[in-house]
Order: C-alpha cells, then sequence, then structure tokens
C-alpha cells in the first residue's frame, strides 16, 4: 500500500520543512534530485522521505559537491527508505576522497594566497607587483599563478 494523503506533503510544506524556497524545490525536481506525485488537480505531493533526500543535497553542497555529484550519489541510494550502514559506509568512502582532495586543493589555495591578492594571478593586463606588463598570459589562460607556475623572476 502506497502512502497516504497524509503522509505527502505540498510544495509549500517541503519548503517549510526544509529551509528552501519553493524555486529550489522545483529546480531540484527538474534536475531528478527529488521527485513528485500529482494530484487529479496537477499539484506537486511530495513523500516525507524528501526531507532526506533534500537534507542529504545539502549536505553535498557543503562539502563542495555539485548538484550533479549529488544526484548520482542519490542515484544510488533507495528512494523510500534511509540508506542501508552499507549503503551509506559507500557514498561516506567517495565524500571522503573527494573532502580529502578539496583539502589539498585549499592548502594549495592557502599557501599561496599571499602572493596571489593583487598578483595578477588571473592574467590582470597590470600588476606593478607581479605581473608587470601581464607576463603571466604567455604561461596561458587561467589563474597562473595558482595552477602553479611560478610569478617571473621568483622560483
Amino acid at each position: 500500500m502506497g502512502p497516504t494523503r497524509h503522509d505527502l506533503l505540498t510544495i509549500g510544506q517541503l519548503s517549510a520543512r526544509s529551509g528552501l524556497a519553493t524555486s529550489a524545490l522545483r529546480y531540484y525536481e527538474r534536475m531528478g534530485l527529488i521527485h513528485a506525485e500529482r494530484t487529479a488537480g496537477n499539484q506537486r505531493r511530495y513523500a516525507r522521505s524528501t526531507l532526506r533526500r533534500v537534507a542529504f543535497v545539502r549536505a553535498a553542497q557543503r562539502v563542495g559537491l555539485s548538484l550533479e555529484e549529488a544526484r548520482t550519489t542519490l542515484d544510488r541510494l533507495p528512494e523510500e527508505r534511509a540508506p542501508s550502514t552499507a549503503e551509506w559506509g559507500e557514498v561516506a568512502a567517495t565524500w571522503h576522497e573527494r573532502i580529502d582532495r578539496q583539502i589539498e586543493e585549499l592548502q594549495l589555495l592557502k599557501r599561496k594566497l599571499t602572493g596571489c591578492i593583487g598578483c595578477g594571478c588571473l592574467s590582470l593586463s597590470r600588476c606593478a607587483l607581479y605581473n608587470a606588463g601581464d607576463r603571466a598570459a604567455a604561461a596561458g589562460p587561467g589563474a597562473r599563478y595558482l595552477l602553479g607556475d611560478p610569478p617571473a623572476g621568483r622560483a
């Protein structure tokens, strides 16, 4: 037996409970992150378990995952129930790897931040400190100094 009408949430109720705007919930639905049933009047009705999925997506975003990455992960988890310990363990292991990579990237950014701010690392055309004459542009597009290229005359 499926959920009764008392087990389903309107988009307004889901918005109030999740803290997300209804427009964000509709966007999540278009992306396949959450799913709604439709009433005879074409109104959305969400299973209460959708709250867990929304919380999952928001947690994924907090650790730096894109909505597409969150959707890919959610596709591997059951929609109608909480994930088992084993199912969640697989997701957590993937997130650990992703978080470790992010930590490494942030540590690199932290080390380079002092020399980067105002230095022309985005190949600005003028920078009296590190990028006079836009020397960084010769190394290619992007944030050259952040990508590891040493400023000219510095190693």
